[in-house]
């Protein structure tokens, strides 16, 4: 909300009342100023390998032995009930409940060794979704809002978006501002009467009324600049010009999965996160650099097994799909996927009566998936110990995974972002002499 001083030009924040007619205006199409911002780049970035990615956030924390690093060979109470099957790539073995993802194992490498300081969702949430470490109240933003304020958007959609929530943390974009946090879609994209919030006009207004505003806006316009000058608002006015051209524009087709094939539908699976991932697949043939796909649920304290059953192979179905379909247009190779979470599970299981087979925060040894956009496939990097509990080898900190992002992308992960408050901040900490297992050369083909 604004408020109003005393002052007759005006807000406390700094808007005339000019610009305040627009953002209005704006908001009654659905469209916040906050939104608008968010679409113009600020960062250096170059021409890199990949030209976007999709984050998979695994909200919770999955558990690292149920998933993509099981422990066959570990005591019953280490590895439970599930069996570690053969992928499609010799000598890389997964959960049985990822029958579809060990069938492209050959476009996706594994990391089996990420590691950091913090058992706590929230502050460990911080550390692997912005590649960086809290330093007292200077609160690092997210990877995404990083490559929204480095790159920006190439058309009317957004450069952040997130389906169909963001990752349930307060920093999202920490000190680069609300302007680079991402845009939500919050509406589930597998529902029938699917709308996503701001680019749906309001009831009875139709796309006839919103081009009279327009063209209303236009006139007002015309007349205040022979009254104001200023180069304010030739910067307010390119917002202003794109978010008429999300709501009226080719660019909303994007997010139209009715223009998809049934069976392309459903072979993500007709839920939530299946036609999330989809959607996410369209947004990045459209143009949006990053996207997260947000899936929760992964806090598995209370009956692990039982609850992993409901999510892994909806996770498997999704994803798998994504990488296929992907692949299939010539995408992948331009579009990094990362699937992770804030951290993994205790290696043994807890079977006491309070928690039936539960596995607790574990953030000592976890494991991420990645692919696309010069990431090599096929591959493993680093190695847990025999019962999952701790890195035997090659430690990969999440500003390691961060940093090869961002060079994929061709953003310089050591340059500094702007901060309010005067204080040097680099968008990953490697400058700062943190300990680091540097980039994954392993699996990036241009730095070997």
């Amino acid at each position: 909300m604004l408020e109003f001083c005393t002052g007759i030009h005006k807000t406390c924040d700094g808007i005339t009342r000019r610009e305040f007619l627009r953002i209005g205006t704006l908001s009654l199409l659905g469209v916040t100023m906050a939104d608008l911002f968010r679409m113009k780049a600020y960062g250096q970035a170059k021409d890199g390998h990949a030209k976007a990615v999709i984050q998979i956030w695994l909200s919770g924390g999955p558990s690292h032995l149920d998933t993509f690093d099981p422990k066959p060979e570990a005591p019953e109470d280490y590895r439970g009930s599930l069996k570690a099957i053969e992928t499609n790539v010799s000598g890389i073995r997964i959960s049985e409940w990822l029958p579809n993802l060990a069938r492209c194992a050959d476009k996706y490498s594994l990391i089996r060794s990420l590691t950091h300081i913090s058992p706590a969702h929230e502050l460990a949430t911080h550390i692997v979704i912005s590649g960086n470490i809290p330093s007292g109240d200077l609160v690092f933003p997210s990877m995404g809002s990083v490559v929204a304020w480095a790159k920006g958007s190439p058309n009317e959609l957004p450069p952040y978006i997130a389906i169909p929530d963001p990752a349930p943390w307060y920093g999202e974009a920490g000190f680069l501002g609300g302007r680079y946090k991402p845009f939500a879609v919050r509406s589930d994209p597998n529902d029938p009467n699917f709308k996503v919030q701001g680019l749906t006009p309001p009831h009875g207004v139709t796309t006839e009324r919103i081009t009279d505003r327009r063209n209303l806006l236009q006139a007002i316009d015309n007349l205040a600049r022979k009254v104001e000058a200023s180069g304010l608002f030739d910067v307010v006015d390119s917002f202003y010009q794109r978010a008429f051209g999300l709501l009226l524009g080719e660019a909303k087709k994007a997010f139209e999965l009715s223009q998809e094939k049934e069976e392309v539908r459903n072979k993500y699976g007709r839920n939530t996160f299946g036609q999330s991932c989809l959607l996410a697949r369209r947004l990045v043939e459209a143009g949006v650099p990053f996207v997260t796909v947000h899936m929760g649920g992964w806090d598995t304290h209370y009956k692990n097994f039982d609850e992993l059953s409901k999510r892994v192979p909806i996770l498997d179905r999704g994803l798998s799909a994504l990488l296929e379909d992907l692949a299939q247009r010539g995408l992948l190779k331009e579009t990094i996927v990362v699937c992770v979470g804030e951290f993994g599970r205790t290696p043994k299981i807890d079977w006491s009566s309070q928690w039936q087979g539960g596995r607790h925060h574990w953030n000592h040894v976890f494991s991420a998936l990645v692919a696309g956009g010069g990431f090599e496939g096929g591959q493993v990097v680093g190695e847990s110990d025999e019962k999952g509990e701790f890195v035997k080898n090659r430690p990969v900190y999440p500003w390691d995974l961060a940093a090869s992002i961002y060079t994929l992308l061709g953003i310089d992960y050591n340059q500094r972002l702007p901060n309010p408050q005067g204080r040097v901040a680099y968008i990953t900490p490697h400058r700062l002499g943190v300990e680091s297992g540097g980039l994954l050369k392993e699996i990036m083909p241009s730095t070997k």
